[in-house]
């Protein structure tokens, strides 16, 4: 565990000359797969994470949405979320790269706005999914705010969502078909990596990887198979989105209804030491 005047000595800023060595760092770790990446939502569990060994670290937009007094969806202000992105940053020493939904923009001049901003924020990537509502974006379209995002940050590591099997999309038959397709557009459009949401079935992602000219991102939880045999498969990346926050925020719903109704704090009892906690930051 690194002690708290370690971390005081050595804090980084996000300073352009740090902030493009992580983002190179970053680029390069999808040379080495898989890089698996337990999704942190604020500063005290992107430390947790980056203390439990993670090569980088990656928000979920979902529990920043939470954490922020939101709901998911292209729902949180703009700037809460690049706040929260710049402290994660301050925080660690591993590169970070943030979920942006959407791009936080009605429109490709305010998704190149947000990508200038997360980029300010020390970020060294981003995810941008191209859903919409219960379907997704237009190709056109979505390409066209994949420009803008890749003009806002040049250097940024783009990880395009592509959410066909997420969304359940069309006829099951033709999702691997219009994502790889998709895919081919995003990529052309300045996009560093693919990131397939709903698919974790091997062969489904190795046909992904034979097909997509890029890093491939899945998103994996309880059930999927093991990092090891997604990379195997020929995933580059695993992610695993809101899995950290909501099993974080169980905890908290039985450990409250613990001591509200029985009057015991067994659920807690596992709980990191304040001295720990404290420690990291």
């Amino acid at each position: 565990m690194t002690s708290s005047t370690d971390r005081t000595d050595n804090t980084h800023s996000t300073s352009s000359t740090g902030s493009n060595d992580r983002t190179q760092l970053f680029h390069a770790l999808h040379r080495q797969p898989p890089l698996v990446l337990p999704n942190a939502w604020d500063v005290a569990s992107a430390l947790i994470v980056e203390a439990a060994g993670a090569k980088a670290v990656a928000t979920t937009s979902a529990g920043v949405a939470w954490s922020l007094g939101a709901p998911d969806g292209d729902r949180l202000d703009r700037e809460l979320a690049i706040d929260l992105v710049a402290r994660i940053a301050k925080a660690v020493r591993v590169p970070v790269t943030a979920d942006i939904e959407a791009g936080f923009g009605a429109d490709a001049d305010e998704v190149r706005a947000t990508l200038a901003a997360v980029a300010e924020a020390g970020a060294s990537g981003v995810n941008i999914e191209d859903g919409q509502g219960g379907s997704v974006r237009d190709v056109a379209e979505q390409a066209e705010r994949l420009r803008a995002a890749r003009e806002g940050a040049p250097e940024l590591y783009l990880n395009a969502r592509i959410d066909i099997y997420l969304r359940g999309v069309g006829d099951p038959a033709g999702r691997l078909g219009e994502t790889v397709k998709r895919a081919e557009a995003y990529l052309a459009a300045g996009a560093s990596g693919i990131f397939v949401p709903g698919v974790t079935d091997v062969e489904t992602v190795a046909e992904l990887a034979r097909n997509i000219p890029a890093p491939l991102n899945v998103l994996a939880g309880p059930g999927a198979p093991t990092t090891v045999e997604l990379g195997q498969a020929g995933a580059a990346r695993i992610s695993v989105g809101t899995a950290l926050a909501s099993a974080a925020y169980a905890v908290v719903r039985q450990a409250a209804e613990e001591v509200l109704n029985a009057g015991t704090y067994d659920s807690t009892k596992n709980g990191l030491g304040y001295g720990e906690m404290n420690e990291l930051f």
